[in-house]
């Protein structure tokens, strides 16, 4: 009985393959590089255009918003005619500080009142978008809220937070705005099941598989 030869991949064959599979892992990891990088720059823009708004809105009526004690005569936006909120529901005490934990909730007699109306006031000064009526926080690129607070851990002053940041992402942030360590400087960060009241203390290391929530310094 005559055998059979069978035919197998000659080495350019096999060459070939390789360098295509190469290719398309290296095109896949660029892509994720390229996503991460614009995520990264997202967060920062997001900060920086919180900040601005926020002083903008100081220059323009010298008070801060959610503090702002004549926010009800000040934004038409909160009138529609037939159902007026009371002065108590959307005007801050002008104390000179924006109130309450970063994560705020609406109502006069909250202790988080002035950090949930800074939004409806940044948004009824035009100066972020949305409409005047709404509280609701705005979202960063990793999927946590975006807030403000006065005081957190170990900072003085108001900081802006944005939660839920992955670890990986949070290192990255910290080292290219700070001083690489979440307990001090002007970046600080707490794990995302952990409060940020005054005087928390802040993580002392980041972890990969952990999220947090990142507070920075205005």
């Amino acid at each position: 009985m005559k055998s059979r030869m069978q035919k197998g991949f000659t080495l350019v064959e096999i060459a070939i393959v390789l360098v295509i599979v190469g290719l398309l892992i290296g095109g896949v990891l660029k892509g994720q590089e390229m996503i991460t990088n614009a995520k990264l720059k997202r967060v920062e823009s997001d900060n920086a255009g919180l900040a601005a708004a926020m002083f903008s809105y100081q220059d323009r009526y010298l008070q801060l918003p959610g503090d702002d004690t004549q926010a009800d005569t000040r934004f038409s936006l909160y009138t529609d005619g037939t159902n007026d909120p009371t002065a108590a529901q959307i005007t801050g005490d002008g104390s000179g500080t924006v109130d309450g934990d970063w994560k705020g909730s609406v109502g006069a007699a909250s202790p988080d009142h002035e950090t949930a109306i800074f939004w409806k006031h940044l948004r009824a000064a035009g100066l972020i978008p949305g409409d005047g009526d709404d509280a609701t926080q705005p979202t960063n690129a990793y999927g946590g809220l975006i807030g403000i607070q006065n005081g957190a851990l170990d900072i003085s002053g108001h900081v802006t937070v944005f939660g839920a940041i992955e670890g990986p992402i949070a290192r990255i942030l910290e080292a290219r705005l700070d001083d690489g360590k979440p307990d001090s400087g002007r970046v600080q960060a707490v794990e995302s099941s952990a409060n940020m009241a005054a005087g928390d203390t802040a993580a002392t290391a980041y972890d990969d598989a952990k999220r947090y929530d990142i507070a920075f310094r205005l």
